[in-house]
C-alpha cells in the first residue's frame, strides 16, 4: 500500500531537501507539506470530514510560527484520541539540540523518534520501511 510522508516545517529549503530525499528513496509514496502546525492540523481535520486518506508518517519540526510542533502535537493527540487514528507514526525532526525538547518528545507515547536536522537519508528509508 502506498504511503503518504507529511513534512511539517516553515523552511521551504528544508522542505525541498526532504522532497528529493524522499524520492530517492525510490519508495513508492506521496508527500505532503505544510509551513506550520496550524496548515497541518486544518488538512488533517477537512480530511476526516471528507474521509480522505490520512498521512501515515508525520516528519514535524519543533519551532515553527503559528502553531509550534508541540501545539501540533497537542492538537493532533485529540484527533487522533476522538477518531482512533493510531496508525498515523510521528516522528520530530528538528534543529533544537535543547535537551527539554528531547526529554519532551521521548516522554510522549506518540512520537516514535526524535531526529537532529539534517536527517540522514538512511534514517528516512528505514522510518519508512519500519512503517
Amino acid at each position: 500500500m502506498k504511503k503518504t510522508i507529511c513534512i511539517i516545517d516553515d523552511d521551504p529549503i528544508y522542505q525541498f531537501l526532504m522532497n528529493k530525499i524522499l524520492h530517492l528513496t525510490k519508495i513508492d509514496i506521496d508527500i505532503i507539506s505544510y509551513s506550520n502546525g496550524k496548515e497541518a492540523i486544518d488538512s488533517i481535520k477537512s480530511s476526516l470530514l471528507d474521509n480522505k486518506k490520512m498521512p501515515n508518517i508525520i516528519l514535524l519540526d519543533i519551532e515553527m510560527p503559528y502553531m509550534d510542533g508541540w501545539d501540533f502535537m497537542n492538537n493532533i493527540e485529540l484527533l487522533m484520541d476522538e477518531n482512533s487514528l493510531s496508525n498515523i507514526k510521528i516522528y520530530i525532526v528538528s534543529s533544537s539540540i535543547s535537551h527539554d525538547d528531547v526529554e519532551k518528545a521521548k516522554s510522549n507515547k506518540n512520537v516514535l523518534g526524535y531526529y537532529s536536522k539534517p536527517i540522514k537519508s538512511e534514517d528516512i528509508t528505514e522510518i519508512i520501511m519500519r512503517n
